[in-house]
């Protein structure tokens, strides 16, 4: 239709010329008419057939643009030349146009049969899925509740920004420019025409707007002369800029409005809607394994070379505020100038349904969408920083162990380094700038481990201590991922923003990197929430010159960015190391093993927790041993026990002062004040001390008695340990001394013996008492005159100066007695000036108080030689005892004397066997089970309690059994995920 409009023009002109052609009678010939007009009027000439092809292929070269609307114009009236064959050409228009009509409808119809029969075809080959409708869960059905698909579409380009995306439509205008240059060779006046008809059609089509870019004509050239090639560019970049941050706003929507979806999903399934049950996700696996690790004792040259991602950095370089912006909480300590970071913290962070932290041994979930649960859990950190920290130190080695959840959370795991310092302030130790740069090199001297290196970009970078540190354990930067900080005040402070650049791009550093960031982690305030930080960083960059001039990308702006990127890079790390540590494991558990087995083939594989509730078993039951002690083993050394506890009191401050007065009155008199006051005093406590003393002793019997074969001596030391904490904390009932006090006195009161046997066991008693405290005198004395004759021949032994004197003043005091055998008990003044002076006439000098001295060991052997014959001549007494010792010169009130402390005894042991089998022995038990339960928890005090080759041997083979079953688990949810 376009080119028949054109032959139209083309005749017009052609016979207007012929019209008014000077000096030519008649019609034009054919040869010298245009060729346009040729090809319509004049079909049958000979000359068209090699023509009209060549014209056409011509023509075909633009036939885009015959989908232009065509423009109506007013043809002015023809009326020369072929006026009869003219007529008919609508005609013949119309013929054609019909036969067109009807390909397209039967072209339509065939086509649309063939689709329907087709798709039959298809939808007969499909399995009916509606029985497996149960496997999709009930969330897909209901996906529209939760998305808001009007909202999507809404945000999608429009089409002007998909007409942005059309390509340039200059060499359009360039080959429209050639044809034009075609026509004017040979046909000027022809061309001018055309020309003007397609620049007519092109400024009347309605698709004017999609090629205003592309106008063309010769205003238009020389606008895109004018235009210079730098505000080109300029121009590009910026629409360039504002697409990618339309986009990345667009992305961001759907990112939220998905992660609100997946919080619903994960809701849904921990309330068990689909009755499944969920698995552990592979970062919380991963986590475990490196918990694990950093409890182990890398011995056999096996280390830790699993993936983390190990944050380093200046002090205040923003390490802390870029985890928080990772993590999507503000959850470590904070403070102004001061070091907060004192101990490693390890943050693994996962996916969840709700944004909650928690600690590795600790239930308690943080919700870290409130406030008050923030602030606790920064304080829980503080605390647990500083319990870390050994006296007299600033930063410790050990590790914190934080998970954190949420929805969108990017998982990976990473650990904060306390920041690297350049000098020791007051206050710290004198070795904290050594003990840092030696945990930082302990992390990073992993050659899995993901160095994430953070700069100040406030700061001069010839001021950085950290990226020499990164450079020498990561020359190459295959492992490193450079992050500028606090952009926005390097891009106000800094002159030239090409510095910027140049740190960015790693030029000012010999550090090399995998990566580039530029981060901005807030205003600097504390309070700011992790949205307004966003906002903010967005706000920045969609502003900043480093975008606009393209001296940063736009992948390597916010800390959305790095967090992908760091988690992109630590699975990939993940996924290359892991089979390999785990073989090397494997290795390790096989040597243990064998070692096992060539040193103790008998024995379990118990480690310290199995040999410490071993032991625990076998402590209890020896306590449970203690309420199996019959009464009487119980009563007989305890009565042992007292009596050897208080009879040199009973001797020495009872029983002797009084049978020196020679007087029954006056000696029953003297026994019962001093019983009296005794009682009072100090026999209760006594007693009690005994009783405690007592079950001590049986207690440590039983813990120390060998088993026999049965034996294990790893057990003495925590038996021991065991025993000695029981007994500090047990104490005796406070009330058992008062019951005591009135029971004991009730029975010394008693004076009575109801019949011979019990006289006669008194009088034994008394024997036994008597004979002990003799025969600790003849040793003393011994001892003072040194050894007699025979041992002096038979054994060679002499005796010294001081002997000497002892064994003449000695003699001497034995005349004395002979002489007056009822010598009272102490000498008198005069006695000894006259023992003193006849050891001198014998060239022996002495002193009084060695006279004294001595005479109280004669005297007391002397005596106690008289209390056994008197005793043995009571042994007949009962009679005369029952008659009150009437009509007889025998007295045996020393007999009774002893009786009433034999009874004493036998009640006081009977009173405090009851106190320890009904109360003390429980008492004791439940202090033991306190005990052990206290150094269960304690696994400093389990360590030093349970030693040795074999414990370390089972303990080691233990964990690594465990690293490797969990290394296995998690590869094989690795494989599954893939």
């Amino acid at each position: 239709m376009w080119r028949l409009r054109r032959a139209a023009v083309a005749c017009e002109v052609c016979q207007s010329l012929v019209k008014h052609s000077s000096g030519i009678k008649g019609s034009l010939p054919l040869q010298k008419l245009h060729l346009v007009s040729r090809s319509i009027y004049h079909s049958r000439h000979p000359t068209l057939k090699f023509q009209r092809p060549q014209l056409r292929a011509s023509f075909q070269q633009f036939s885009s643009l015959t989908n232009l609307p065509l423009r109506k114009l007013k043809l002015s009236p023809i009326k020369y030349g072929y006026q009869p064959r003219r007529n008919f050409w609508p005609a013949r228009l119309a013929s054609r146009l019909l036969k067109l009509r009807y390909l397209v409808l039967g072209s339509a119809v065939g086509g649309g049969y063939t689709a329907k029969k087709t798709f039959d075809q298809w939808k007969d080959m499909i399995p009916d899925l509606s029985d497996y409708k149960w496997i999709v869960p009930d969330i897909v059905w209901e996906i529209d509740e939760y998305i808001d698909f009007e909202k999507i579409r809404k945000a999608l380009p429009d089409s002007e920004d998909l007409a942005k995306l059309t390509p340039d439509f200059d060499k359009i205008v360039e080959s429209l420019s050639l044809l034009k240059d075609f026509f004017t060779t040979g046909h000027k006046l022809v061309s001018e025409v055309i020309g003007a008809s397609d620049l007519l059609l092109l400024l009347g089509s309605p698709g004017e707007t999609a090629f205003r870019a592309t106008d063309h004509g010769s205003e238009s050239d020389k606008h895109y002369k004018k235009v210079s090639d730098k505000e080109k560019i300029d121009q590009l970049q910026e629409e360039l800029l504002h697409t990618q941050l339309k986009y990345q706003r667009i992305l961001e929507r759907l990112e939220k409005e998905n992660k609100e979806l997946r919080k619903l999903v994960l809701q849904k399934d921990d309330k068990g809607i689909h009755h499944r049950k969920l698995k552990k996700s592979l970062i919380d696996m991963y986590s475990e394994v490196l918990d694990v690790l950093s409890d182990y004792d890398a011995s056999y040259n096996t280390q830790d070379h699993l993936p983390r991602v190990v944050v380093v950095g200046d002090q205040s370089a923003g390490k802390t505020s870029v985890l928080e912006m990772i993590a999507q909480a503000r959850i470590f300590p904070r403070g102004s100038g001061e070091m907060m970071t004192r101990s490693p913290v390890k943050v693994t962070l996962s996916e969840g349904p709700h944004h909650v932290a928690l600690f590795k041994d600790s239930s308690r979930e943080f919700d870290l969408t409130k406030e008050e649960d923030l602030a606790a859990l920064r304080h829980e950190i503080e605390l647990r920083m500083r319990k870390n920290v050994k006296e007299g130190c600033t930063v410790s080695p050990e590790t914190i162990s934080l998970n954190v959840k949420g929805p969108g959370l990017q998982r990976m795991v990473l650990v904060d380094l306390p920041g690297v310092i350049n000098t020791v302030t007051s206050g710290m130790a004198p070795d904290t700038k050594e003990t840092i740069f030696n945990i930082s090199k302990a992390y990073m001297q992993n050659p899995n481990a993901i160095i994430l290196c953070i700069q100040d970009g406030s700061v001069d970078a010839e001021r950085s201590i950290v990226t020499d540190l990164v450079s020498q354990m990561d020359p190459h930067g295959r492992r490193t991922i450079f992050v500028l900080t606090k952009v926005d005040l390097a891009e106000k402070n800094v002159a030239s923003p090409s510095r910027i650049q140049q740190i960015i791009e790693g030029k000012l550093f010999p550090m090399k990197a995998l990566g580039y960031f530029a981060v901005v982690t807030g205003k600097g305030n504390s309070s700011e929430s992790i949205e307004a930080i966003k906002e903010y960083e967005e706000e920045f960059f969609q502003n900043s010159k480093l975008l606009k001039t393209s001296m940063l990308k736009a992948h390597q702006v916010t800390t959305r960015n790095l967090s992908l990127a760091v988690s992109d890079c630590f699975w990939k790390m993940v996924r290359e190391s892991v089979e390999q540590q785990a073989d090397s494991f494997k290795a390790t558990r096989f040597n243990l093993e064998t070692e096992w087995k060539n040193n103790y083939p008998r024995l379990r594989e118990l480690d310290r927790n199995e040999l410490f509730e071993k032991a625990k078993n076998e402590i209890l039951d020896e306590v449970i041993s203690l309420s199996q002690v019959t009464p009487k083993h119980w009563e007989e050394i305890l009565q042992q026990s007292l009596w050897e506890r208080v009879s040199t009191h009973v001797i020495e401050n009872i029983y002797l002062p009084a049978a020196q007065t020679m007087n029954s009155g006056t000696f029953n008199t003297t026994v019962d004040i001093k019983l009296k006051q005794w009682t009072d005093k100090q026999l209760p406590n006594k007693a009690v001390e005994v009783a405690w003393e007592t079950l001590q002793e049986e207690f440590s019997r039983f813990m120390t008695e060998p088993k026999g074969k049965e034996h294990d001596d790893i057990f003495d030391k925590l038996k021991e340990a065991v025993k000695e904490e029981s007994i500090k904390r047990h104490k005796w009932n406070d009330f058992a001394e008062d019951s005591l006090r009135v029971i004991q006195h009730n029975a010394l009161e008693d004076r009575s013996i109801s019949d011979k046997q019990q006289w006669d066991a008194a009088i034994y008693f008394m024997e036994e008492a008597l004979q002990a405290r003799l025969k600790d005198t003849e040793n003393a004395i011994e001892n003072m005159i040194g050894p007699d004759w025979k041992k002096r021949w038979l054994y060679w032994k002499n005796r010294t100066q001081e002997q000497c004197v002892h064994n003449e003043t000695k003699n001497e005091l034995e005349k004395m007695l002979k002489c007056n055998e009822e010598h009272p008990a102490y000498l008198a003044s005069d006695e000894i000036t006259t023992v003193r002076k006849n050891l001198e006439s014998r060239g022996v000098e002495v002193d009084p108080s060695l006279i004294k001295d001595t005479w109280h060991q004669v005297y007391r052997r002397h005596f106690l030689k008289t209390a056994l014959t008197h005793c043995n001549l009571c042994r007949r007494g009962f009679y005369y005892y029952q008659r009150h010792f009437v009509d007889s010169e025998l007295e045996c009130n020393d007999v009774v004397l002893f009786w009433r402390i034999q009874r004493m005894l036998g009640i006081t042991a009977n009173t405090l066997r009851q106190q320890l089998t009904n109360t003390e022995v429980r008492r004791l038990e439940k202090n033991v089970k306190e005990v052990l339960e206290d150094f269960a928890e304690d696994s400093e005090k389990k360590v030093k309690l349970l030693t040795g080759k074999r414990v370390q041997l089972a303990e080691d083979l233990k964990k690594v059994r465990e690293i490797q079953e969990k290394l296995d688990a998690f590869i094989e949810a690795l494989h599954q995920e893939k």
